[in-house]
């Protein structure tokens, strides 16, 4: 795997701040928020210095129950050659539920949900991958992604899962070190479990990010500092193997560049810190085997075997803990006409989830009511937040009235398109029942709503505007 060493988030409102940070050896950017006829000015400078663009996705839904959708990937596949990039990621998540698979309504959660960590979805998942992997120009790594909540009736850990997943694909694995100290902090997982039972020689680079506490459950935002705990899971990570790129995520509210730069020296410190306790490994782990071969105990094992410590003797990588190999054997495929029925499966219960979530259905049985309510908000939230960007001008027109009335209006009314369709259908929800109060404000929405709803614009703003603003909004994790 190409060594990338450390990176920051490009994000347009630190692009200059980026180009002048010292020691930053490559960028991920958001694939969705880039237009390959047109990128931005920043990013083709650094590509110019040499600064590797990783493109970064956060549409394609891979753990959905449909299948990719060509035209989603043909966009990511335009950005990695664009940019000339070594790999391409996305994440292990659900995007959408519903439609013609389970002849249930479509739905957009504008969100990245976690998918059940069952065999079903594992299938699903890993065929995924595979069309994905067939489709792209440069290899694929799929991130591990922070959960609000926990699917009922799970068969298999994060790390195992993750573990089988490379196994049966080959796919590269990018490890948010964030993302576990979001699922140790809201499911009681064991961060150190999930790395040591991780394919470590499949990590092509490792996220890190900021989040916040709230009654108890830990918000992944990307809009505050790194805390100490996530340093200490990438110090863990670094002393188990020496990941090839480490990358800091901030999505919003923005620092001073010399704080951005003070979060980069903590995360090289951290991963500095554990290439030390990895040494250490190796040599104890080299002394032990010589000691026990200079006393007979090891004559004609095969190199690379392990230890007792529990280390591979050739590598110093951990072995134990890694998962034993699913029943169905080593290529982990299923019977013939299984994956249809588990795409079926996996897609009624992604749509009746999503659907508790953003349309106010009964939760579906198993699940932490009081979770499912954290996540909705969560959701709801976010969707407030993007319109705000996409379409600037509705909360400038609303004024202190656009959030509630939005959340107001996202209760009752999922997301079924993308969020330009959300702003319009918003704003026509509002004419529709009389509102804004204020009859000023109520005749600029209309003519903003007019002048972007028709088949053309009324005014010389270009119709495209929303689309192209829709592009630059920064879609969190």
């Amino acid at each position: 795997m190409e060594r990338l060493g450390t990176g920051i988030g490009w994000r347009p409102e630190i692009a200059d701040a980026v180009e002048r940070m010292p020691g930053i050896d490559w960028v991920e950017t958001v694939a969705e928020n880039v237009c390959p006829g047109h990128l931005p000015a920043s990013l083709l400078r650094l590509r110019e210095r040499g600064v590797t663009v990783v493109p970064h996705g956060v549409s394609l839904g891979l753990g959905g129950a449909d299948r990719p959708d060509p035209g989603r990937l043909a966009a990511l596949a335009e950005r990695a050659e664009v940019l000339g990039s070594p790999l391409v990621t996305e994440h292990i998540a659900f995007v959408r539920a519903g439609g013609a698979l389970t002849a249930t309504p479509h739905l957009e959660a504008g969100h990245l949900l976690p998918v059940p960590r069952t065999r079903d979805a594992l299938d699903v998942l890993c065929e995924n991958v595979r069309i994905a992997q067939d489709a792209l120009p440069v290899p694929l790594a799929v991130e591990n992604i922070a959960a609000l909540l926990t699917w009922p009736g799970e068969e298999l850990t994060e790390g195992q899962f993750l573990y089988e997943l490379a196994d049966r694909t080959g796919v590269r694995l990018l490890i948010d070190v964030a993302n576990l100290h979001t699922n140790h902090v809201n499911r009681a997982e064991d961060p150190a479990r999930a790395l040591a039972e991780l394919p470590l020689e499949a990590v092509a680079y490792v996220h890190v990010a900021g989040g916040f506490e709230r009654d108890g459950v830990w918000h992944d935002s990307h809009a505050h500092p790194v805390p100490r705990p996530v340093l200490d899971i990438l110090t863990d990570l670094a002393s188990r193997v020496r990941p090839p790129g480490v990358l800091l995520e901030r999505d919003e509210n923005f620092p001073a560049p010399a704080e951005l730069e003070g979060e980069l020296t903590a995360i090289r410190r951290a991963v500095e810190a554990g290439a030390v306790e990895r040494v250490k490994t190796e040599v104890r782990a080299t002394a032990h085997v010589l000691v026990a071969h200079g006393a007979g105990h090891l004559p004609g094992a095969p190199a690379g075997s392990a230890d007792s410590t529990g280390a591979d003797a050739a590598t110093g990588d951990p072995v134990g803990g890694r998962p034993a190999r699913a029943a169905r054997g080593a290529s982990g495929s299923v019977a013939a006409g299984g994956a249809g029925e588990a795409r079926e499966r996996v897609g009624l219960a992604q749509a009746a989830l999503l659907s508790a979530l953003v349309a106010g259905t009964p939760v579906p049985e198993g699940f932490d009511r009081v979770r499912i309510g954290v996540q909705a908000r969560a959701l709801a939230a976010k969707r407030a937040d993007v319109v705000a960007k996409v379409a600037s001008e509705l909360p400038r027109i609303l004024g202190p009235e656009y959030r509630p009335a939005f959340l107001g209006y996202a209760q009752a009314r999922p997301m079924t398109g993308g969020y330009r369709h959300d702003a319009l259908s918003f704003a026509e929800h509002l004419l529709t029942a009389g509102l804004p109060g204020d009859s000023a404000a109520r005749r600029e929405l209309r003519e903003w709503w007019l002048d972007r709803s028709g088949p053309k614009p009324r005014s010389r703003r270009p119709a495209h505007r929303l689309a192209r603003a829709t592009r630059r909004v920064l879609l969190r994790r």
